[in-house]
């Protein structure tokens, strides 16, 4: 049976990745905040003349239409949705990173508009000022969610609620057991850490460094060995930043966060 032809007009929309196609063609991979994942083609896009051209960059909210049937659809329209989001630094590395997750952990097609509006949320937090790592934690926490892979933050493997000062023990896909040890090893954590992230309130030090280890060994359950090229990405630019740094003043030593 032939596929039913979509037509979508002005539908919210962030590029997460453009790829070469044909002479001055691209395939583009967008985060749609009511169709999921979509692949588009964009005829010409990459051509001198084309006014999208400029338009579908990553991190910037956009408006976008297409028609067509079956996974590849043909990209009709690209506006911007609003002022542009402007992420410089490592943290660009950061919102690949994102970009990144989406790509190898979400399905084309399949909605997701709590993750779209976390998804927002985040690349908001990484254009302003400020920490960039709660924001990358609660939508890894979020995205685990929506796939249908949550971690359970709140209560242990017998039920009974995580006590603040208590250590537990955390797998990729079981529940927290409560062990004596009181110190953090490659699958223990610390209590009051598991509530911090359950409740998404903000991180100390201590919890942040947790939930980074806590998120990043669940993530990795599902992405496989494949490394993430977001990861490599934030490594030369960091050492980038190092070295112009080498010339500056001592004390300015920001780089925009740690690897994501």
């Amino acid at each position: 049976m032939t596929a039913e032809r979509r037509v979508v007009n002005l539908e919210p929309a962030f590029v997460l990745h453009v790829r070469p196609y044909r002479d001055t063609s691209a395939i583009i991979e967008a985060f749609t905040e009511n169709h999921g994942r979509v692949g588009l083609v964009g005829r010409g896009v990459r051509g001198q003349r084309s006014r999208l051209r400029g338009v579908l960059q990553p991190f910037g909210p956009l408006l976008l239409s297409w028609s067509g049937r079956g996974e590849l659809a043909t990209l009709t329209g690209a506006e911007p949705q609003g002022g542009a989001l402007r992420i410089g630094g490592a943290r660009v590395a950061a919102g690949f990173y994102l970009n990144e997750l989406l790509m190898r952990l979400v399905r084309r097609d399949d909605p997701h508009p709590a993750l779209y509006a976390a998804y927002r949320e985040a690349i908001s937090a990484l254009a302003a000022s400020g920490d960039a790592e709660p924001p990358l934690r609660v939508f890894e926490k979020r995205l685990l969610e929506e796939i249908g892979y949550g971690l359970t933050l709140d209560h242990d493997a017998a039920g009974e609620p995580i006590e603040p000062e208590g250590w537990y023990s955390v797998h990729a896909e079981g529940l927290p057991v409560r062990v004596e040890t009181q110190e953090a090893a490659t699958h223990v954590f610390r209590g009051s850490s598991l509530l911090a992230l359950c409740s998404e309130r903000s991180l100390g030090p201590d919890a942040a460094a947790d939930a980074k280890r806590l998120l990043r060994m669940a993530l990795q359950a599902h992405l496989g060995p494949r490394p993430l090229k977001s990861r490599e990405l934030y490594r030369q630019l960091s050492g980038t930043r190092e070295r112009e740094r080498d010339g500056r003043a001592p004390g300015n030593t920001q780089t925009g966060g740690s690897e994501p």
